[in-house]
This record gives structure tokens, sequence and C-alpha cells, in this order.
């Protein structure tokens, strides 16, 4: 995409985002009585309407639950109202491309002369005579309920940042700024989110940021400090000297297809030699601070070869979990093919990230990366396998409702289940500014061994020789062989409980139980995340210096490579891969000359995962930031 396309997207995101934000803080202050000063009144006005109440109701909880977190008042409202404009912008932006993809009828392209829209009242005609543009809002929230049996986490109104719906003028506004001409060409390219996700924060912002402060003062600011889109030619040139070189090291030279599409594959860089070679259902690849998913998309499509070479294989690998090969579970290509897009999503591709809105727009990068594979594959949208949820991980810090969390535990049986719950919580305190930093498997080691080792006690003492295994709780670990056995069952366990704790509830108390249970159940996720071994780990890391409020536990973590972001990462990085796994990163070129990362170096790089290959890009690679860069591949020790 061109300099000239990318200012495009810029001028109208900040101005949609000037359009949203000023017509929902109206709103806010002037119809639901919730003030920017951050003082919310326990009850709205006698001007709102039963359905007001019910929508005040909504946003309050969620601006407590950001007070929870230990936000201030004001920080918490502004939060919220961030959050609100944000969700609005990438909603009709992916209804643009989802129209662009021919995956729903024309619905906003044409505001309310849209054919969808047009349907839709011919066939409900009253729909049509509602005041306000409120027939055209129940449209879209129709569609926005179907949309979201898939793509939830954007489309799911149950979410409190949508509970604000700009008003007529805005709305057209809105509208009139994605419809703009000079965008017409945008919306059919895959990287559209992402830039739209980068420029909604200004560059004004990200200065003003930096000038108040040297470091990070929280996790917005290191979030959005480090929002810079990777070039599709870096993500491409990281992605096949470490995905397609594993691939063409397990296939074998000449037996494989893939280096024939890999135009940044480094041919004569020197090989360690051959591999074992696996079921692609069983390589893993993760982006620890994924941003918008520009290398999990990319990755996705050379996945889709990887599993079509492999089915063709007559002495393919077995996957480890069921010792079947694609070719014993799928019959011919015709029905690999159809799989592959899904398959790609349930086991390959693993994204973390810091801002809550990544979730939002990777999850629906990848959602249309399948889609568009499924229609160009002529296979029909009613014939589509369902993605109902991709491995894209927030990392937050667990539930700051310090009430919730002892009431949720009081629930949970075997007791046990409970102490572990709240240990959890107060290990993860800091993810949100350390990410895949923290080294959360390391300190919940000793707590999950605890908790197995007390189990097993209290069953071998059992004087009364009672049946346990009928016991509520008491079944449910009746095979336990280890620790990770044990924790992979309290975890599901624990999201079942989370599931029902958070229905048990209705009105404010309901958001706040579900707000509780989806900052648990993004907890859990990234303990998953971290103590999984990966085959392939792809970053645009964060650089500079860490957030000020986890430079005491960051130092202590990394203390070979606390004096920089990036050199954590990756240190972090292949600390998660296999032996001979890989890693891809861009990065500062400092590390590689200044004496400051003389340990990083000698004893990351050169002892635990040699380079492959290297390039040195220099200045005006990553959009606006003033860094040189180096683009370069390692791999993990044997």
């Amino acid at each position: 995409m061109d300099k000239d396309t990318r200012n495009a997207i810029e001028r109208a995101t900040q101005k949609a985002r000037r359009i949203l934000e000023s017509d929902l803080t109206e709103q806010l202050e002037g119809t639901f009585d919730v003030r920017l000063s951050g003082v919310v009144p326990p009850k709205g006005g006698p001007h709102l309407s039963p359905r007001q109440h019910t929508l005040r109701e909504r946003m309050a909880a969620a601006i407590d639950h950001r007070r929870a977190t230990g936000m201030k008042p004001a920080e918490a409202v502004a939060s919220y109202l961030r959050d609100a404009a944000f969700t609005a912008v990438n909603r009709f932006a992916a209804l643009k491309m989802i129209e662009a993809r021919g995956l729903a009828q024309e619905c906003v392209s044409k505001g309310e002369q849209s054919s969808g829209y047009r349907e839709f009242t011919g066939l409900a005609p009253g729909v049509a005579l509602l005041p306000g543009g409120e027939g055209y809002r129940l449209y879209l929230e129709c569609l926005f309920d179907e949309l979201s049996t898939e793509v939830k986490v954007l489309f799911d109104r149950r979410d409190p940042a949508a509970v604000l719906w700009p008003r007529r003028t805005a709305f057209e506004e809105l509208l009139a700024v994605l419809n703009a001409p000079e965008l017409a060409s945008v919306w059919g390219e895959d990287e559209t989110i992402g830039w739209v996700y980068q420029y909604f924060n200004s560059g004004d912002e990200r200065r003003a940021m930096r000038e108040a402060s040297q470091a990070p003062r929280n996790s917005r600011e290191l979030a959005v400090r480090n929002q810079f889109f990777t070039p599709r030619y870096v993500v491409r040139f990281l992605t096949e000297n470490t995905l397609a070189r594993i691939w063409i090291e397990m296939m074998g030279e000449g037996k494989t297809r893939i280096a024939e599409r890999c135009d940044f594959l480094v041919r004569d860089a020197e090989s360690r030699g051959p591999r074992t070679k696996k079921d692609p259902r069983d390589i893993k690849l993760l982006d620890p601070a994924c941003g918008s998913g520009h290398f999990l998309l990319y990755a996705f499509d050379l996945f889709l070869l990887i599993y079509e070479e492999a089915w063709t294989d007559p002495e393919a690998a077995r996957q480890v979990s069921t010792g079947r090969t694609l070719r014993n579970d799928y019959p011919n290509l015709d029905a690999l093919r159809r799989a592959a897009p899904a398959l790609s999503l349930e086991h390959n591709l693993h994204g973390v990230d810091i801002d809550p809105r990544c979730a939002q727009i990777a999850a629906l990068a990848l959602w249309l990366r399948a889609q568009r594979a499924w229609k160009e594959l002529k296979i029909p949208a009613s014939q589509r396998p369902r993605i109902t949820r991709t491995h894209i991980v927030v990392a937050e810090p667990m539930p700051g409702d310090a009430v919730l969390v002892e009431e949720f535990a009081a629930t949970l049986n075997p007791p046990l289940l409970g102490d572990l719950f709240k240990k959890m919580v107060s290990e993860m305190r800091l993810a949100g500014e350390l990410g895949t930093l923290l080294p959360i498997e390391k300190t919940l080691a000793e707590a999950i061994g605890k908790a197995r080792q007390e189990f097993v006690r209290q069953r071998r003492s059992n004087p009364l020789g009672l049946d346990l295994d009928a016991l509520p709780g008491e079944k449910d670990f009746s095979r336990i062989d280890d620790d990770g056995t044990f924790f992979d069952r309290a975890e599901e366990l624990l999201l079942e409980a989370l599931r029902k704790f958070a229905e048990s509830a209705a009105g404010g108390a309901g958001v706040r139980r579900r707000l509780f249970a989806g900052d648990a159940a993004q907890g859990m996720a990234l303990v998953d995340i971290v103590q999984t071994k990966y085959d392939v780990v792809l970053m645009n890391p964060p650089f500079g210096a860490c957030g000020m409020g986890a430079k005491k536990e960051f130092e202590k973590a990394y203390s070979r490579t606390k004096n920089d972001l990036y050199a954590a990462f990756v240190e972090r990085g292949v600390e998660i891969l296999y032996k001979r796994g890989m890693l891809g990163a861009i990065t500062s070129r400092t590390g590689f000359f200044l004496s400051s990362f003389q340990k990083w170096r000698e004893e990351v790089l050169l002892k635990e995962a040699p380079p492959v290959v290297f390039a040195d890009l220099g200045h005006g690679v990553l959009d606006a930031a003033m860094v040189e860069v180096a683009a370069y591949c390692l791999e993990a020790a044997a």
C-alpha cells in the first residue's frame, strides 16, 4: 500500500474518531449523566427511559470495572469513551471489508439506500417508518448478531463498549467518511484494518506521551508508543526464512513447492540439516506482540500450502494427539482444502498483545482471510466451517475486583480450585504491562504442583472409606498423572464455573460478572500460550524502556536483556521455542553493536539461538518510527 493511500486512511480514521468522540461525549454527559471528570451518579435522571436506564447501568458497570484495575475515575471514563469510539470505527470499517468480499449484502456503502437494508424493509415494511434512523440501526444490529456467532469479539452487542450508538447526524458523517471515493480501493485489502488500528492514535498523541515521560506510564502508553505497521516485505522475509525454511527442511530439498512462492527466502543460507517431519496440525507459530496480525496473515497463506503438501506426501507424519495422518482424516484433496483454513486457525496460529483492541482487529483479519480462502475455492458460505474462536489472547491482569474474586472462589469445588484461582489472579497483576514477558508459567508451577499434591493427599487420607469419585468435584480429578494434566483439568472446570457465574446475575451485576469472567478467561488463555512450545516465533516487538509499574519485576526476570524491551522479547521467544525452532524479528539494530547489549549477543544469540539470516534495513522502514532497524532469523540450539 503506497504512502498516498496510507495517508488517506489516516485522515479518514482521525476524522471518524473526532466525529464519534464528540457525539459519544455529548451522549455520555448530556443524556446518561456520566461526566468526563469521572463522576458517575448511582442513578440517572428521570428523563431517561427504562431502556436508557438499562444501558446506563451497563456503562457504569464497565467504568467501575476499569476503576477496579487501578484507573482514576476520569481515566476510567476516558478509557470507556475511547473504546466505544474505536469499537464503532472497527465495526463499520469491518462491514466495508465484509461487503468488499461478498460476505454480506451491501449494508453501509449507500447508507439507508443500501440493497441489504432495502430488502430488509421489503420483508418488514414497518421498520422503515421508525423515527430517527432506528429502522436502519435495527437492521445493522441484526447483522451484528449474525456475524457475532463467529466474530464475537467485535460484533457482540453485549459488549459494554457497544452500548453507545452514534446519533443520526454523526452516523451519516461517519458513513460519508468511510464511503469517500479515495478509500474505494482499500476495503478489499487485508491490511486495511491494521492501518485503521495504527492511525486511530495520532502522531501528536504519541509525541505527547513521550514528552510527558521517558518510560511508558501504563500499558496503554506502551501499546500506543509501539504501534508501528510491519511492511509486507519484512513480514514475508521473516516468515519465509522461518516457517517456510522449517517445512523445506522437513520435506527435503526438491520435495516441496513452497520455495517457488517464497521470493524473500535466502536459499543459500547455511542449513543445520534435515528435520523430523511433523503433521502440520502439530506445527505451532506465535506472534508474542501481534498487533493487528500481519505475521499471522501471511503465515496463514503458507500453512494452506503446507497442509496440501502434507496430504499428498506418501511419507507424511502422524498427528501426535491422534496418531492419524491428514490422509486418514480427509478422504481427498478437496476435503483437505475445505478444512485447511479452519485447521490453521485452530492448530497453528497464536497471537498475544497487551492492547485489547488488537483482539478485535487480529481476530477479524484472520476470519476475513479464512473466508477469502473458501471463496477462492468456490465454497458457498452455507457450507463453510464455522470459526467460533481464534488463539488471539489479550494480555491483561486477571479480574481486579477483589470482592468478585472472593465471591467466585467461594463457589468452586473442590476448594483447592479457589486457592489456585486466587494465586493466578495475584501473579497476573502485571500481565497488562509485560504481556508474554510475564513468566507466569514459572510462578504458577509451584502452586499447581502443590494443589495437585494436596488433592492426592486428601484422597489418600480417607479414613471413612468414602467413594470420593462420587462426591461433587472429586471425580473431576480422578485421573491425575502430572502437574500439566492437573492444570488442564482445573482450567476446564474454572472456565465452566466462570460461565455459570457470569450468567447467574442480570443488569449491572450481570455486566460486572461477564467482564470479570472475560478477564479471567483471557488470563488462563495467556497461561496456556506461554507454557506451550513453538516451532516458530515471529515478532515486531516493543522497544525502549519497560513500563514504570513493572520495571522491578522486568529487570529481575530479564537481567541479561533488561536494557531494552525488544532484547527481552527475543530472549523470551527463544525460551519458548522447541529445539531447532526458529525466531524471526524486526527490531532496532542497536543490539548488534552497542556494548550494553553484549550479554544479549553472547549469551542469547550466539549461544542459545545463532542467526541464520540477517538484513540491515536502516531508516524509514517502520513508517514514522525514527529508528534504524534490522530483520533477522535465529535458530534455537538443538
